[in-house]
């Protein structure tokens, strides 16, 4: 009730008591713990829905989870850990709580297609390495595409590895030349038969072989273009990928084909996450000095350099380190290169004369044509439903 003294020159404002509001009220700072949060590991998202893992690797579940309000403005990404509250059985019609994300120990992360909108999105986290997938021919490989890969696992903490296929159609050898002073991990291979193209057989024994080995018990994102055999390398690593895992939307009902990033455990463990949904590489978010603390030597020479330098050119100090030795030119060429395909100025051009297959040479001119990133593979479109045939335990996965 509102109480009112009347003066005789009129209401008094200080007489009025007024109600407090809900905006003005006093809030406890006191917030649930959630000590009894079961931890998952995040395998895929859509639209809001999260599906997670929940138990151990004998008794792993898949358990469908929306975000609580605590966390905020707080993204959750294929290969988080996440604190997980409410109805974690797993059964039909359940939805649990994404509570809390734990720490990440790496982000794969991209800003908006048209490399002006400095907003970012996490694609994936706490992955150890990002596999760029290229063909040496048909299609030909682009340089920007790969350059973008590179700046973005060098500036999120993964380890980047390029593998090579279709090597029968060409010589990768211009194009791993072009990467030799990164210090990359490279696999190549041949088809397993080039009169076999036609129906697929893009792959040979052996590199899958070296994939798997070198995937082994870690978190392994795999990008690249349609038609460089990425599916079906993926296929390769996990028999019957796509069945593998059932992604439903709504609250447990229904199908849909899902075209944002999932994680696939593979047999003998570890897990590998397909991005068939990524088609560009925004790297607006990423600033010169970002990616130059990748790059040890050359962020040592760079304390000499003016304030706000763009590194692109004198007076950058990069120059003279350089001239006097300190720094390997051909490593500060390397880091220009990157550095200008994170702002677009390096066009996604194809590699240079591979010299080996008839009209597999130099490129075409792409001109001002604006790198696509990684294009979706379409060549195992997913087949959802099931459960996972090898679950990997979420707290042992971690890389």
């Amino acid at each position: 009730m509102v109480l009112l003294s009347k003066l005789s020159d009129g209401w008094d404002n200080d007489d009025v008591r007024i109600r407090p509001s809900r905006s003005s009220r006093p809030r406890t700072k006191t917030r649930p713990t959630h000590e009894d949060a079961a931890a998952g590991f995040v395998v895929t998202v859509d639209r809001g829905r999260y599906t997670c893992l929940v138990g151990s690797t004998s008794a792993a579940r898949i358990v469908m989870a929306m975000r609580a309000k605590e966390l905020g403005r707080r993204a959750v990404a294929v290969g988080d850990r996440v604190a997980i509250v409410g109805d974690i059985t797993g059964a039909t019609d359940t939805l649990a709580r994404i509570v809390r994300i734990e720490k990440r120990t790496s982000v794969l992360r991209r800003s908006a297609d048209d490399d002006t909108e400095t907003v970012e999105k996490v694609l994936v986290a706490n992955a150890d390495q990002l596999v760029i997938v290229v063909a040496a021919a048909d299609p030909l490989p682009r340089t920007g595409f790969i350059d973008r890969c590179l700046v973005a696992a060098y500036t999120g903490d993964l380890q980047p590895v390029l593998v090579v296929t279709k090597t029968d159609l060409a010589d990768p050898q211009a194009l791993l030349d072009l990467y030799a002073d990164l210090e990359l991990p490279v696999l190549v291979s041949k088809r397993k038969d080039s009169a076999d193209a036609s129906q697929g057989a893009i792959l040979n024994d052996r590199l899958v072989e070296e994939v798997r080995e070198l995937l082994n018990e870690k978190e392994s994102v795999l990008v690249g273009h349609s038609g460089v055999g990425k599916s079906t390398l993926v296929n390769a690593l996990v028999p019957h990928a796509y069945r593998a895992i059932g992604v439903v939307s709504g609250v447990g009902k229904g199908r849909h084909t899902s075209t944002s990033a999932i994680a696939l455990a593979l047999p003998d463990g570890g897990w590998v996450i397909d991005t068939p949904g990524v088609r560009s590489f925004g790297l607006a978010h990423v600033t010169p000095d970002d990616l130059l603390r990748t790059f040890d030597d050359l962020n040592e020479a760079s304390v000499d350099c003016p304030p706000n330098c763009d590194h692109q050119g004198l007076p950058c100090a990069l120059d003279a380190a350089v001239q006097a030795g300190a720094a390997d030119r051909r490593r500060l060429a390397s880091f220009r290169r990157l550095l200008s395909s994170r702002s677009g100025a390096a066009s996604d051009e194809s590699a240079p004369d591979q010299g080996a297959a008839p009209d597999q040479g130099a490129a075409p001119d792409q001109g001002a044509a604006p790198d696509q990133g990684a294009a979706p593979d379409q060549g195992a479109a997913p087949e959802q439903g099931a459960a996972p045939e090898h679950p990997t335990d979420p707290g042992t996965s971690a890389g």
